[in-house]
């Protein structure tokens, strides 16, 4: 199967561990009696999940200038794609981790913000080699090349054998040869939905285009079939998990029904027009945005907003937590 995208891609991998206060750092431990012990969340992807790295990669694929991260703390821009916080953030955030999930490049990173968990992702990249190179971004090697280095700055601080456990029990994605066991591959969202794609693609009323779902359900049916090759190929290690994350049907109806999820425009982005707007296009000089961000589905031509985004992983964690832990 070949994969061409990586639209919200490679979801979190959490680390689920008995060590709590074994470390140099002491873990963080879940809020919540319901919620699994969760101390650390790692991430691969791109746009959807990257909390900045580009910033400090030479690329156009950016948005750390306004108006993106009007609904973060002090209103500054991150480089997180989004008027707020982005779904890692709040997985973080819900399963007692921390608040915020930092970028791995370009911030200073303390003890305890790497054994509690970074972002590799990257915007703009993808499955496909040519895809990171066409827009100078991180590929899926160069974010598995940093694990590898963040592996050994574990090593550093909680030495060579805690640092291996961490690893081992981690929830990654596409990582079972460097020994994480808990892996959660999420879906492609309804790609012909998005605000841009209905203007380039869904004629003049801007409908969903329905080929570009349609391949999406075909990545997605490609997917849990290649989920399902991975599981029977390490049945025999029961402690292997492989879970395949459906966040089509969840943001498809968000689309379709908005005002029952207290949305009003689920069409438009809020940013500019709502119909093109993204990245560079979406800026505090050319582009305005809308009077209420929490009305709308999506913060700009292709990426969800704030509220969005707490939809979604409220409806994920409801869904999936108990497969993964």
């Amino acid at each position: 199967m070949k994969l061409h995208s990586l639209r919200v891609v490679i979801l979190v991998l959490a680390l689920h561990l008995a060590l709590q206060q074994t470390l140099v750092v002491e873990m963080v431990n879940a809020t919540t009696t319901t919620m699994p012990t969760v101390p650390a969340v790692i991430v691969f992807g791109d746009s959807i999940v990257d909390p900045g790295n580009n910033n400090v990669i030479k690329t156009i694929i950016k948005c750390n200038f306004p108006p993106y991260g009007v609904d973060f703390a002090d209103h500054k821009p991150t480089g997180r794609f989004c008027d707020g916080k982005i779904p890692t953030d709040f997985i973080a955030s819900k399963l007692g981790v921390k608040e915020l999930l930092p970028p791995y490049l370009g911030t200073y990173l303390n003890p305890q913000d790497l054994l509690t968990g970074v972002s590799f992702a990257s915007g703009g990249t993808g499955f496909d080699p040519l895809t990171p190179k066409i827009a100078s971004v991180l590929s899926m090697p160069d974010q598995l090349e940093l694990f590898k280095e963040y592996k050994e700055k574990l090593k550093s601080i909680a030495g060579e054998k805690r640092a291996s456990e961490i690893v081992s029990q981690s929830l990654y994605v596409d990582l079972i040869g460097l020994g994480a066991r808990k892996i959660g591959f999420v879906g492609i969202p309804p790609i012909g939905c998005v605000p841009s794609q209905r203007t380039l693609a869904g004629g003049a009323l801007r409908n969903c285009a329905g080929g570009h779902n349609e391949i999406a359900n075909l990545y997605n049916n490609g997917l849990i079939k290649e989920i399902e090759r991975i599981n029977k190929k390490h049945r025999h290690n029961e402690n292997s998990t492989v879970v395949y994350i459906d966040i089509y049907t969840i943001l498809f109806d968000m689309i379709q029904r908005p005002n029952h999820y207290g949305f009003k425009v689920s069409n438009k982005g809020c940013c500019g027009t709502g119909d093109v707007e993204v990245s560079v296009l979406c800026n505090g000089l050319t582009s305005t945005i809308c009077e209420d961000v929490s009305e709308y589905v999506f913060w700009d031509s292709y990426h969800p907003t704030q509220r969005a985004y707490e939809v979604l992983v409220d409806w994920v964690i409801k869904n999936y937590i108990d497969l993964l832990f």
